[in-house]
């Protein structure tokens, strides 16, 4: 009997998920079962695909590398590649800000509301942090994020996955040095590259076999500690406004592939399914990476010269979903709490901080809350309103994250595939089907 494919497992695994975690806010007790004994099994799942996260971006970007045999072909991938993820960054932020002003979701919120929710999150810690962690990222100078690429320490940068840019300017030297060298002598490290590669690879797919089970774990937990319905219910113009604005993204993405690449965009979202199902789950680009180069690699043809350049640097730059909806949620707040700031040059203002804020934005949860602060505290929004701001959109800021994370993902392959198709590097597909087997 023919198994069910893996994208099939992890949306049967969601589906399961989310109706016990609903079964168990109905039962006494149900919740804590929940953080007790199912969450912990989606932690150790997301743990896993984190620690091989680095080991993964590593290998692969220094075999990439070094199986080029000419530096000027990585320039051309470099520039190519930072490109296109400025230009869908720009497109995203600024159908954030059409739908934003069209539909206006800040004139359904009453009073009433606004006070609910500011007892409830504005003296939230999580809101605190996200404030404190704003203005630390404000206060340094505007080449910090180019001093901050530079690692003092290769080895303390690949203990952090939030130091990712510092991994991958390491591996990209380390390359380019191997290319500089006489083959002979960078050969002994090369096969051990190689070989690291293909172990990692591995990792990746025994992990996945976990991965309906995990998501399972995950969506129940979202589920269970869930908010007060009646607010969510109230900000659902707001989220509604959201969603539109990321599935107008994706249709962006198609229109990408369908006129430049040639491809089918309904064949390429089913062939990168696996890895956007795991970013709705996780809400971290770092974390599905693994999946999304294993996915961009084998099942839809971008060669490793390419993919193991784009990818690691889309996870860390490349926040399309996030930039989209901090255009979204800043306006939102401003037309409730500071309409009088709704000016152009204002909005014009949002777009060329969130485009910059997303550069250094770390790719894990809550990320997208910092960007935030710092795009309104560019357009001169009240600080005293601030934690007031975030607690409007706090309660509802989890699902959109999954969301957001799932758009930035797409945007990853995406624009893998055109930067290969760019430089001749989009193989025809060849799976190894190591997704459900050892």
């Amino acid at each position: 009997m023919k198994k069910l494919a893996l994208h099939w497992q992890i949306l049967i695994g969601m589906i399961l998920g989310v109706l016990f975690g609903y079964i168990m806010t109905l039962i006494t007790g149900g919740v804590d079962l929940v953080n007790n004994w199912i969450k912990p099994v989606g932690t150790i799942f997301i743990n896993l695909l984190k620690l091989i996260a680095v080991p993964l971006i590593i290998a692969s970007l220094i075999k990439g590398i070094s199986d080029l045999k000419d530096i000027s072909k990585f320039k051309s991938i470099g520039g190519r590649t930072i490109l296109i993820y400025i230009t869908t960054t720009i497109v995203a932020i600024v159908i954030g800000l059409t739908l934003v002003n069209v539909f206006q979701p800040g004139e359904g919120i009453t009073q009433q509301t606004i006070d609910k929710l500011t007892e409830t999150y504005a003296g939230n810690a999580k809101i605190a942090e996200r404030i404190s962690e704003a203005s630390r990222q404000k206060s340094v100078g505007p080449l910090q994020f180019l001093v901050d690429m530079v690692p003092q320490n290769a080895i303390s940068a690949m203990s952090n996955n939030k130091m990712m840019l510092q991994v991958i300017f390491f591996s990209i030297f380390l390359g380019i040095c191997m290319l500089l060298v006489p083959e002979k002598e960078s050969k002994p490290l090369k096969k051990f590259f190689d070989s690291l590669n293909s172990v990692v690879l591995k990792m990746v797919d025994v992990i996945m076999l976990m991965a309906p089970l995990a998501v399972f774990t995950l969506l129940a937990n979202v589920i269970a500690s869930a908010d007060d319905p009646d607010i969510l219910l109230a900000l659902l113009k707001y989220a509604s406004v959201v969603v539109l604005g990321l599935l107008l993204m994706v249709v962006v993405y198609c229109i990408m592939l369908s006129l430049y690449v040639k491809k089918s965009p309904f064949w390429f979202l089913k062939q990168i399914s696996p890895a956007q199902l795991l970013a709705f789950s996780t809400s971290s680009s770092a974390a599905t990476l693994p999946v999304t180069m294993e996915r961009v690699e084998e099942h839809v043809g971008v060669d490793k010269e390419v993919s193991s350049f784009v990818l690691p640097v889309g996870a860390t730059i490349n926040m399309d979903g996030t930039s989209l909806y901090q255009a979204v949620a800043a306006v939102f707040i401003m037309q409730v709490l500071w309409p009088e700031g709704l000016t152009f040059s204002n909005q014009i203002n949002i777009v060329l901080t969130a485009l910059l804020a997303s550069i250094g934005s770390a790719a894990v949860p809550g990320a997208g809350m910092v960007m935030l602060v710092i795009v309104l505290e560019a357009v001169g929004f009240p600080s005293e309103r601030l934690a007031i701001g975030l607690a409007l959109i706090f309660a509802i800021d989890r699902p959109l994250d999954m969301l957001r994370t799932t758009i930035n993902v797409t945007g990853d392959a995406t624009v893998a595939t055109i930067v290969a198709k760019s430089v001749g590097k989009l193989n025809k597909p060849v799976t190894k089907n190591r997704d459900n087997e050892l």
